[in-house]
């Protein structure tokens, strides 16, 4: 292209203005667009293939089923035992809550309750164990103190695990411990002789039961047991199902939880 009108030193001046875009027109013009690559057909799985990706799949599903079951049952125990002590079920005296400054109040205008305290203690376990009272007489939404004594016969040192129960059962939603040596290993040294401390009360809404209006007495029972190391570890009571079942007052009932101490 030429420019006749203008003058050689102002051709010259002006080709850098026009020429480099002239340029990268003619390439953009000249080049030709690269053909893009076309995706690989996926590759057709085969029944095998198939069939072992099933197979895991079931395989990851049965596993965290059973796993589940596990864990469930594992846990079966102590969360039976929780409700029977939020619930008093099968005479579990209740042994958590209530303990607010307007339920330890004593109620003066009813009737005063007594307290029966028994003591008992499986044949392998060479121990004396007693209450240092035969019984208390309270007011409901009163604490008291008692006291059990036990004594280490033994030439050795030995460690028991102490079971209790409420009689009449449908009190025990109402007997509350606020320290207690039960479900605790006491390890006794060997003619070793110890004061075990029990702070209870009886909640005042035992009177607005009508199941308890008629109630004059309560007999808070304790069987200490020789302990001895499950499976998991833990300590439990050295005794069969049944007598252990029996100590916990579940003696009567079909379905009994177990008696690991967990």
């Amino acid at each position: 292209m030429s420019l006749p009108f203008l003058r050689p030193s102002l051709l010259r001046a002006c080709q850098p203005c026009y020429r480099p875009q002239h340029l990268a027109l003619r390439r953009l013009a000249t080049e030709v667009p690269k053909p893009q690559p076309t995706p690989r057909p996926r590759p057709r799985r085969t029944n095998r293939e198939v069939y072992r990706e099933r197979n895991r799949n079931l395989l990851m599903y049965s596993s965290a089923v059973i796993i589940a079951t596990l864990g469930v049952t594992y846990a079966a125990v102590p969360l039976y035992r929780i409700f029977c002590a939020a619930t008093g079920f099968a005479g579990t005296p209740n042994v958590e809550g209530r303990f607010s400054a307007d339920r330890l109040v004593p109620v003066t205008s009813a009737r005063r309750i007594k307290v029966h305290f028994n003591a008992d203690r499986a044949e392998a376990l060479p121990w004396t164990f007693t209450p240092q009272q035969k019984f208390v007489t309270v007011l409901p939404g009163e604490t008291s103190l008692a006291f059990y004594t036990a004594k280490n016969t033994s030439k050795q040192d030995i460690i028991g695990i102490a079971t209790y129960n409420v009689t009449p059962d449908r009190v025990a939603p109402y007997f509350s411990k606020v320290e207690c040596f039960c479900f605790e290993e006491q390890k006794l040294l060997a003619g070793e002789e110890v004061d075990m401390p029990l702070l209870f009360f009886i909640d005042k809404d035992m009177l607005d039961d009508p199941a308890c209006r008629n109630i004059d007495d309560i007999v808070l029972s304790y069987t200490f047991f020789r302990a001895r190391r499950n499976q998991q570890g833990h300590l439990e009571p050295d005794a069969s199902e049944e007598v252990v079942q029996t100590s916990l007052g579940f003696g009567g009932y079909e379905h009994a939880p177990k008696s690991k101490q967990q």
